[in-house]
């Protein structure tokens, strides 16, 4: 299970929206309790391919995600990506690039952008299996 909160969801939703046509994608950090996922913080990184249907990560924005991680004694619990007019499931390509069976891979639908759908993954060798994801108020 991975949870996550409702400003960080809003902050992947705005990221999201700001980058349309194209893929929005970033990096999720946070800690990990009893086996549930917890982020702290989302950063948001630029998809330097400029693309609606594929994302590639600022290099330099991701080495600087991952140390401010360290910094803070955060994990790097997975990433996240948009889909600007796809379901929220992953595509073949984000099943082919997956790299950790242990990381969470969150996808973003804006096919309905009156009902976007946030759902998360965990994917291993090829295969996608759904991830319990809950996004909390601030209290938790």
């Amino acid at each position: 299970m991975i949870i996550v909160k409702k400003k960080h969801y809003e902050e992947i939703l705005s990221h999201s929206v700001h980058a349309l046509p194209n893929e929005a994608c970033g990096l999720l950090g946070g800690i990990v309790k009893d086996g549930i996922k917890y982020v702290e913080k989302v950063y948001l990184l630029t998809n330097v391919d400029n693309s609606p249907e594929h994302f590639s990560m600022d290099p330099k924005e991701q080495f600087a995600a991952v140390k401010d991680m360290r910094d803070h004694g955060w994990d790097l619990l997975g990433n996240f990506h948009s889909h600007p007019a796809t379901p929220s499931r992953p595509s073949e390509e984000d099943k082919r690039l997956a790299f950790d069976p242990e990381a969470s891979y969150l996808i973003l639908s804006l096919l309905n952008m009156n009902a976007p759908v946030l759902k998360s993954f965990r994917i291993h060798k090829g295969q996608a299996v759904e991830e319990e994801l809950r996004i909390v108020g601030e209290e938790a």
